[in-house]
């Protein structure tokens, strides 16, 4: 009977994550941060500046880079379409950088090799030595970023990065590149090549 009702609760805190009435113990739920409100500034954005208006890149470095951080919103369903594994910089150029692998950390200066948040203008395509040998040119289009191009800060792919969560370890560092897996990065480039607008991509904290 207590292997019954021991299957019984692990199957409810396993679907729900939460504790039964009875219980005594509160358990840490993790929240699902709500975009809306950055989905309606990147659609505004796009519409100011001739973007692309069916859908944009999000990444949200706040979110551990074991878990799927990198999302696909398409404008016209108002869905995430899609999500998977991203990188964050070092950082650790300078000076030490001891919570490098447990959260990104910010900086503009060539060399750093940090993330930088903002906005991005996805360019041209080229080609890269990582990963599918493809990659996509950065475009800075705010102060926090506006040395993309100079660092060669680009999208591209990376054998190392895993296609599915691998929490709670860790996705590899970078040195600033949002690099993903090489099955992701086939599907952004089958995209990428069928749009004619430049595509919005931007990083958050």
């Amino acid at each position: 009977m207590k292997a019954i009702l021991f299957f019984i609760s692990f199957g409810f805190l396993f679907c729900t994550n939460s504790t039964s009435s009875s219980s005594s113990k509160s358990l840490k739920v993790d929240t699902v941060r709500n975009y809306d409100a950055f989905h309606q500034e990147a659609l505004a954005y796009c519409k100011e500046n001739d973007f692309n208006e069916s859908c944009y890149f999000l990444i949200d470095m706040s979110v551990h880079s074991g878990k799927n951080r990198f999302f696909i919103y398409d404008f016209t369903t108002k869905t995430i379409t899609d999500k998977k594994l991203v990188t964050h910089g070092s950082c650790d150029q300078f000076e030490e950088n001891p919570d490098k692998w447990e959260k990104a950390a910010f900086d503009e200066r060539v060399n750093r090799h940090c993330s930088m948040k903002g906005k991005y203008k996805i360019g041209k395509r080229d080609y890269s030595s990582w990963g599918i040998k493809v990659k996509y040119w950065l475009h800075g289009l705010e102060p926090t970023n506006q040395t993309a191009v100079e660092r060669v800060v680009v999208l591209h792919s990376w054998s190392a990065v895993k296609n599915k969560e691998v929490y709670p370890k860790y996705s590899p560092l970078s040195w600033g590149c949002p690099a993903v897996s090489d099955d992701f990065m086939l599907a952004l480039d089958e995209r990428l090549q069928q749009i004619p607008k430049p595509v919005l991509f931007w990083i958050i904290e």
